[in-house]
């Protein structure tokens, strides 16, 4: 699982634009580098993906182009060239089966968390209303019942 955060946790991705920018980048840029994404979701000053990779020290070169990318694209829209745009990420490798099953719930319902939308699948720039299109009833029933209040995730954004 990955977060990445934006400086100052500033809110740069203010716009339907600047989220599909981020989430639009963040998607093709899994392809090329070769992640599978399993759940994700964009908001104003961070991101939150779980996903999985099978060659070693891919993530770094992924998220380095990553924020590269959206910052340029961001700085332009919002004429502050230079501007430093993105922070840090915070990843953590998920190993237990029940870590992961209650993280991809989390991902999916974080902009329930964050008070944007009452239901998941209504937050256009995150994964669950792809999740609930394409997975079956039975695995949707059991990622969401998984509890995520005793989670970890540094998400005080």
């Amino acid at each position: 699982m990955v977060t990445g955060g934006t400086v100052n946790k500033e809110h740069v991705f203010t716009t339907t634009e600047k989220l599909s920018l981020v989430e639009g980048e963040l998607l093709s840029l899994a392809k090329i580098h070769k992640w599978q994404l399993e759940a994700s979701a964009v908001f104003v000053n961070h991101y939150h993906f779980v996903g999985r990779s099978y060659e070693e020290g891919s993530l770094k070169k992924f998220l380095q182009h990553l924020h590269s990318n959206t910052a340029r694209k961001t700085n332009r829209l919002d004429d502050t060239p230079g501007r430093q745009v993105w922070y840090n990420f915070w990843d953590k490798k998920l190993t237990y089966e029940r870590s992961y099953l209650a993280r991809l719930n989390y991902v999916h319902q974080n902009a329930v968390k964050h008070g944007l939308v009452l239901v998941a699948n209504q937050y256009s720039w995150c994964s669950g209303s792809w999740f609930e299109r394409t997975a079956s009833p039975a695995t949707i029933k059991t990622i969401y019942s998984f509890k995520v209040d005793q989670l970890e995730i540094d998400d005080e954004f």
